[in-house]
């Protein structure tokens, strides 16, 4: 009965973080893709100012839905520390704490897009006038929340290059998924430093996007997939630390 129990609770927490990491993918994609990258211009400020009170809403929105993203991302770590924890409970409980870590940063980082929303007001005519110190205090905002999301990713590629040793150690997941997070928590790792290592970061961006994207991407989303259609169908699981 214990056993079949146990099979049980790692069933539902391989469906409750499947569910979960599939929200996280479509607001984070929407919020970074769709509202950040339409509509911060870094070397324009002003440009980036008018973007945001011309799309308000859309603004807000991408807020609540990078919220949403933090408060899964808790989830998400307690349901992959019950699904882990008969391998090794040790390591499966930093990986859980890395990722608390990365969610309670990125909530951080959060508070600045609400500054932002703030600023811009806070003054009854701003539709018609946006000084310049406004602006420099709207840029300043935005690059923290950035800083603090990059800071957030190096806990957060910390926690999928555990995660990966964990599926690998493990008998109930193609090995393949593991060396896939690895690869992902490398993408990550590889550029956040570069952010905040190379001057020119700038002038390789197109090829660190692709460094983080693609084996992200595979790797998450792969994951993903296997704890929704396969880790409802786990069976008992004799691992003993």
């Amino acid at each position: 009965m214990k056993n079949r129990t146990n099979d049980l609770t790692q069933r539902n927490a391989a469906l409750v973080a499947g569910i979960g990491y599939l929200i996280i993918f479509i607001l984070a994609i929407f919020s970074n893709f769709f509202v950040l990258n339409n509509l911060i211009i870094s070397e324009d400020a002003a440009a980036t100012v008018n973007g945001i009170l011309a799309s308000e809403g859309i603004f807000r929105i991408g807020i609540i839905s990078f919220v949403i993203v933090a408060i899964l991302d808790v989830v998400v770590a307690m349901a992959l520390y019950i699904l882990f924890k008969p391998i090794y409970r040790s390591l499966s409980l930093l990986a859980a704490w890395f990722r608390l870590m990365h969610a309670i940063i990125f909530g951080v980082a959060i508070a600045n897009l609400i500054l932002v929303v703030n600023i811009l007001n806070g003054d009854p005519n701003l539709t018609t006038s946006v000084t310049n110190e406004m602006q420099i205090r709207v840029m300043i905002f935005l690059d923290s929340f950035n800083i603090g999301w990059l800071i957030g990713l190096v806990f957060f590629g910390i926690h999928l290059s555990i995660l990966g040793y964990l599926i690998i150690k493990s008998d109930f997941i193609p090995k393949i998924l593991g060396y896939l997070l690895i690869a992902a928590a490398l993408g990550y790792l590889v550029d956040s430093f570069a952010h905040f290592l190379l001057a020119d970061y700038s002038n390789y961006k197109a090829i660190f996007l692709i460094i983080v994207a693609l084996p992200g991407i595979v790797g998450e989303m792969s994951f993903c997939l296997w704890l929704l259609f396969k880790g409802t169908k786990i069976s008992e699981i004799n691992l003993e630390n």
